[in-house]
């Protein structure tokens, strides 16, 4: 079976060609983890800023769907507050894991210009609440998934 044989490949006629080389690169990615690489911050750093960037544009898509198609509107309102759940959880798992990478090599955070890493996914994730919590209730955020 080729690759564009499968279910889950996109047209390459697709309008969007951006998202189709982001999810080209998630499966890539998804392909080579190994079941012995452990999560690391930087990892969950990554995987954090490519939710919320998914959770901008699906709010975006969900804003300009609702007006002609409510039901659609709905469905992807729900998927919005899933993406926010994904996220939290990924900024929860983030703050867990220990500060510095095995091996001993130690971060120096006054080195980056964008500052600390830890404060980067916290900015992102306090950016990314303030949708939440303009369009989302706390029933819709404690809804099980159906």
């Amino acid at each position: 079976m080729s690759p564009d044989d499968r279910s889950d490949a996109l047209p390459t006629s697709d309008a969007h060609p951006y998202l189709r080389a982001a999810t080209a690169g998630l499966r890539h990615h998804t392909r080579t983890l190994t079941a012995q690489t452990p999560a690391d911050r930087p990892h969950l750093d990554s995987l954090h800023a490519h939710i919320t960037a998914l959770h901008r544009l699906l709010d975006q898509i969900a804003e300009h769907t609702r007006p002609e198609r409510p039901a659609s509107g709905r469905h992807l309102a729900t998927a919005h507050a899933r993406l926010w759940q994904a996220a939290d959880a990924v900024h929860a798992a983030f703050h867990l894991l220990p500060a510095t990478a095995p091996g001993g090599s130690d971060c120096h955070p006054e080195r980056l210009p964008e500052g600390p890493p830890v404060l980067t996914i916290c900015q992102r994730h306090l950016a990314a609440s303030h949708t939440v919590r303009r369009k989302t209730t706390a029933a819709d955020l404690a809804a099980p998934a159906s």
